[in-house]
């Protein structure tokens, strides 16, 4: 399938994380990290119009010291957003890193709520991968390499005790009443507490009584772990990298899994794959399973409608695909010119925003629907037939 697709280049501006506020407001993060590159970490705003164009809105620098964000999730009702953002090096060795930040977008303008440290192994190369928000704004999950914390949102306040993996998360996908935790080896689910209570944000302690009402702290629950299906691992296995519910249908699961190229003395090692796989939640089996890179997937959606599922690539690739077959409906080979590093559907699923650490982000017109397509195969099918049958009608007259 066709589509209208325009590349927008950001002067010094890599980008690590994006996420839409409303149907135009788009959030992206970015920067040149902890290093003395020159480039300034920040928060950003863009207007993003149906013909693809941008504008820059507002724009928020970090303070000196602080790393680049590097994930990102918002409540499409408030406004408010949650973004990974590393303190000082001299703070993250004393344990004083306030790694998990709530923003607020008002008037046009961003401004800082509130922050909270759940990263605790005091490894300064930790930073928070994932942030993730639940389906109605009341939990956010913040991720580092081998642990997550679930929090109250907007108020930071710690809803659960915090929880250690022994393999590497890459991602956190919520339903109503669970969310499971992608990592290279397995999928973990767990069931989510009961809310007792809401909060605000502060960047201040408050004095007396007037103390902040958080989130009882419950027990978490792991109800099951999953390993990966076996149509993807073969001889040679695979890692989890990406998981999402379908937004509409609690009983669907999607991921993505990356093949590991197995070891060999006397040939070449096969290239490493990735392949999306749709769940079964209620029984945990695979129904479909379709390859749709020969290199490794970075990034990974799913559209609001539950329509359609976009990813990119390390080659560079941007794609869409059909949620309910899996089948491929676009492709834009070098829509970057390194990997992708983020990928986000806005809320009408209308418009797709690809964005890379080349200083780039990609705008892209979405198919109207699955359905359209799969009508467009079936009419040229019957075309096809049709014209087969003429031309077996004439070379029979003709005889």
């Amino acid at each position: 399938m066709r589509t209208q697709h325009t590349p927008h280049f950001l002067t010094a501006f890599p980008v690590y994380c994006s996420v839409f506020l409303s149907p135009t407001h788009l959030v992206l993060g970015g920067g040149g990290g902890a290093s003395k590159t020159g480039i300034k970490n920040k928060l950003r705003v863009y207007d993003v119009a149906d013909n693809r164009a941008i504008t820059l809105v507002d724009e928020l620098q970090l303070e000196p010291g602080d790393d680049a964000p590097m994930s990102i999730a918002a409540n499409l009702e408030t406004g408010a957003f949650a973004c990974g953002v590393n303190s000082p090096e001299e703070q993250m060795k004393k344990g004083e890193n306030q790694n998990c930040r709530v923003f607020s977008f008002n008037e046009q303008k961003l401004g800082l709520l509130g922050t909270h440290g759940t990263l605790v192994s005091g490894d300064l190369e930790d930073y928070q991968k994932v942030t993730v928000l639940s389906p109605d704004g009341k939990f956010l999950i913040a991720a580092g390499t081998n642990s997550l914390q679930l929090l109250s949102f907007p108020s930071l306040a710690p809803a659960a005790p915090l929880i250690k993996t022994d393999k590497e998360i890459y991602d956190v996908t919520f339903s109503q009443n669970t969310f499971v935790v992608a990592t290279t080896d397995n999928l973990l689910v767990y069931s989510l507490p009961q809310t007792k209570g809401t909060g605000s944000p502060s960047k201040t302690k408050k004095k007396g009584k007037q103390k902040e009402n958080a989130t009882a702290i419950s027990e978490l629950e792991l109800l099951r772990t999953i390993d990966p299906p076996a149509a993807v691992s073969g001889a040679s296995g695979s890692t989890f990298r990406a998981a999402r519910y379908h937004p509409e249908k609690p009983g669907v699961l999607y991921t993505v899994g990356n093949t590991i190229p197995g070891r060999s003395r006397t040939r070449k090692a096969p290239p490493r794959q990735a392949y999306v796989c749709k769940w079964n939640t209620e029984t945990w089996a695979v129904d479909k399973v379709r390859k749709v890179a020969d290199k490794g997937l970075t990034c990974f959606d799913v559209s609001p409608n539950g329509k359609l599922l976009a990813f990119g690539t390390s080659e560079h690739v941007v794609g869409i695909i059909d949620a309910e077959t899996l089948a491929p409906l676009v492709t834009i080979l070098k829509a970057h010119e390194f990997p992708p590093t983020t990928i986000k559907f806005n809320p009408t699923s209308r418009l797709l925003v690809s964005a890379s650490a080349d200083n780039s982000i990609r705008v892209i017109s979405v198919p109207d629907s699955a359905e359209k397509s799969s009508w467009g195969l079936l009419i040229l099918i019957l075309i096809t037939l049709l014209i087969a049958l003429l031309a077996f009608v004439a070379q029979q007259y003709a005889s």
